[in-house]
């Protein structure tokens, strides 16, 4: 991993995320693909299809999905475009606390895009560096070339979840589920916070506590 880069491939954010979390990313995505978008349902299956191996299987788009679990969460270690897919249906199906992260994002000043302002702020990506926003709720993230490596100063994923928790204290969620949305309502990962390099297992998003 490159200290330099200014984007990472989306399967870098596996260097952040604990195995069981990664499957139960997985697991969830592909029990709820029934409830997702005609289109982006047929994009996962793509990928699926393209980049993963289900024995028995000539297409592993086919499989059920408790077969294809694990296979797909193999995949995912090491296939961006896969990531890229896989974790748009997974925001999608947590289409509630999508809204709730972002309020939180904009209550704590985090530089958002309004819709009409998309366009032009990916067409200006090499100009955004620590201007990088937050974009559109519903702007295919899969467009983007990966995770942006600068993350803000004092919004540690304890941070985050401490206030989304004073926030909504009715909502029995995660640190993880709430750390994941974060990062992918961003497309940041905390590869380096003000200048300082951060190790990517200081500040796991993973499903144990």
């Amino acid at each position: 991993m490159a200290e330099n880069a200014e984007f990472l491939p989306f399967h870098a954010i596996n260097e952040y995320m604990r195995p069981d979390f990664r499957l139960k990313v997985v697991r969830e995505t592909l029990n709820n693909q029934t409830n997702l978008d005609e289109s982006l349902s047929s994009d996962l299956n793509h990928m699926i299809k393209k980049f993963v191996n289900v024995p028995g299987f000539r297409s592993s788009d086919k499989a059920p999905a408790l077969v294809k679990v694990v296979p797909t969460s193999k995949a995912f270690e090491k296939n961006p475009e896969l990531v890229a897919v896989l974790l748009a249906g997974w925001a999608e199906t947590h289409s509630d606390l999508r809204e709730k992260v972002y309020s939180l994002l904009q209550a704590r000043h985090w530089k958002t895009l309004s819709e009409s302002e998309e366009s032009l702020a990916l067409s200006a990506l090499t100009e955004a560096v620590k201007e990088w926003p937050v974009f559109p709720i519903k702007m295919n993230r899969a467009k983007l070339p990966g995770f942006y490596t600068h993350w803000p100063k004092d919004e540690d994923f304890e941070v985050l979840y401490k206030n989304f928790s004073d926030l909504y204290p009715d909502i029995e969620v995660s640190i993880d589920k709430v750390s994941l949305m974060v990062v992918w309502l961003s497309m940041r990962l905390p590869l380096q916070v003000d200048e300082i390099i951060t190790k990517p297992g200081d500040a796991p998003i993973s499903e144990n506590p």
